[in-house]
């Protein structure tokens, strides 16, 4: 008996919707998706549910620590291995570049990844740039680099995986 008027339901919804279309002057007529299908997403396998779950306690668990990083920072600090840092990133960001393209112009669904992960290291070198240069010069240069390369690159890095992520689902 559910199931049937669920059924019901949509048609008089699908009905509705079309009737409302059909009298809409100019407008050609579009596809309804109803809101409730009657198939639904198989539900994910008990290790996936509780590496999900784990996942995000742990995330849970890391605010707090924010606040300890937060109040317990130094406000400067040396750091003896800068360069190697930077250069790490750099090369990490090369890295992901060189195969997000490579795997998108070979046509791989795999670019997918790559271009997720390129995006997400481009978005946090511009962060890292611009909180830890130095005013002035150092950091107009920054957000030079953050503005007209590295949010860019990130932006067309992740439209690439959003577009292939949704062709494929």
């Amino acid at each position: 008996m559910k199931g049937r008027a669920g059924e019901e339901r949509g048609k008089t919804m699908r009905q509705l919707c079309n009737d409302e279309l059909a009298g809409a002057e100019g407008l050609d007529r579009a596809e309804v998706i109803p809101l409730h299908e009657g198939a639904q997403e198989p539900r994910p396998a008990r290790g996936m549910r509780r590496a999900g779950w784990l996942l995000v306690a742990c995330g849970f668990a890391l605010l707090p620590w924010l606040y300890v990083l937060a109040t317990g920072l130094p406000a400067t600090a040396t750091v003896a291995h800068w360069p190697v840092a930077w250069v790490g990133l750099d090369a990490l960001e090369a890295l992901g570049l060189i195969a997000t393209g490579l795997l998108a112009a070979r046509g791989d669904r795999r670019h997918a990844l790559a271009a997720a992960a390129t995006a997400t290291l481009l978005v946090m070198d511009a962060w890292f740039d611009t909180t830890t240069a130095a005013p002035g010069g150092d950091f107009a240069t920054a957000v030079a680099m953050a503005l007209g390369a590295e949010l860019p690159l990130a932006a067309l890095c992740g439209r690439l995986a959003l577009r292939a992520l949704s062709r494929h689902a």
